[in-house]
């Protein structure tokens, strides 16, 4: 009875009392909903566009080969997304969106109770999406005459009407006047004019000027002249009046003869600033324009109409032999602000990108150089 007692009090102690200080049992770290919270990893990025731009609502995929299924989430207006409660294994992660390409990390291991930022995580831009660009149509004119004023043959001789870019945006009045007195204030141009006059003096052209200093110096003035008016007219003027491109625009594919035929074709024939091929009126009217014109200041035997026709026909059979050296010679030698390879777009095919081509002369009447 005394030993069945003592165990009662014994028993109703351990289960009654409180324990004693620092004396109390260990938790349970086998709860299931514990030992989970500990173990659960965590994966957290940001998804940045190629110039460091957050992107909103990119399509995240987690694959583990923990067996565990699959989980997407799309990044939030700061570009941010997370995974969290992720079991210790091996992780992927794939990023994608629309217009974007596909961002793959690296294998990812994950070990009980890990943080893991995942760096870099920058979408390409997708191949097959639309890159559009705008643009003020005056700032993109002007890199037009910045380019073309780069463009010179050997590094000497200027090619600043010799487009290689066969989408270049069309020039305004204001570029086109600017590219023309850049053209004709070129030290090219003058030395160019000096050599002309220097052959009809030899050769006793136009001899009502006369011989020595004063008549070289009356042939020099008229070659100018001719130049001068001719570019101005043809390059400036008429192209701001009938909304055309002074340039010539490069083709560079096809066979030869067909090459040869558009080169000799662009002497009458024009890109308008709608893009649309049209008569070149600007380089007609301007070509008869300087013939007529320089009935003001040739010796007046050799005035009248044959003098008009006469410098009219040869202008634009010179700016004719002239496409033919731009298509077939002149790029190669031409110095260019970039090498930007273009061609005509191709019938049935995606579109080409081309290359700005620059201006190249077209010997005048008087002619030194092409324009």
């Amino acid at each position: 009875m005394i030993l069945a007692a003592q165990q009662a009090t014994s028993l109703e102690h351990k289960d009654g009392l409180p324990d004693a200080p620092g004396m109390s049992a260990p938790s349970d770290t086998s709860s299931p909903s514990v030992a989970g919270t500990r173990a659960s990893a965590t994966i957290f990025g940001t998804v940045l566009s190629a110039n460091g731009a957050e992107v909103q609502g990119a399509r995240v995929v987690l694959n583990c080969s923990s067996g565990a299924d699959k989980r997407i989430v799309e990044s939030g207006t700061d570009g941010e997304f997370k995974f969290t409660g992720l079991p210790s294994g091996n992780c992927k992660v794939a990023v994608s969106g629309p217009g974007w390409g596909t961002f793959v990390s690296p294998n990812i291991h994950l070990s009980a109770g890990s943080f893991h930022i995942l760096p870099q995580v920058i979408l390409p831009v997708s191949e097959s999406a639309t890159v559009r660009v705008s643009a003020d149509p005056e700032q993109l004119a002007e890199e037009q005459v910045q380019i073309a004023e780069q463009q010179r043959v050997m590094g000497v001789f200027p090619n600043f009407y010799s487009s290689y870019d066969w989408n270049a945006p069309p020039m305004g009045p204001r570029q086109k006047f600017k590219l023309t007195l850049r053209s004709v204030s070129d030290p090219v141009t003058f030395l160019g004019v000096a050599v002309v006059a220097g052959i009809e003096q030899g050769n006793n052209n136009y001899a009502g000027y006369g011989q020595g200093m004063q008549g070289y110096s009356k042939r020099y003035a008229a070659a100018y002249a001719n130049d001068f008016l001719g570019r101005m007219l043809s390059q400036a003027v008429f192209p701001s009046i009938f909304h055309q491109d002074p340039r010539y625009f490069y083709k560079g594919n096809g066979s030869a003869g067909s090459r040869a035929l558009y080169a000799i074709s662009a002497a009458v024939m024009t890109r308008g600033d709608n893009k649309r091929w049209q008569p070149n009126y600007s380089y007609i009217l301007g070509s008869f324009a300087t013939g007529g014109l320089s009935n003001l200041y040739y010796p007046p035997a050799d005035r009248g109409f044959t003098l008009t026709m006469a410098n009219g026909l040869i202008d634009i059979a010179n700016h004719a032999g002239t496409n033919l050296l731009r298509e077939f010679v002149l790029k190669r030698f031409t110095s260019r602000s970039s090498e930007e390879t273009s061609q005509e777009p191709q019938r049935n095919s995606t579109a080409v990108r081309a290359a700005m081509e620059a201006r190249s002369p077209a010997v005048r009447r008087s002619g030194h150089e092409t324009r």
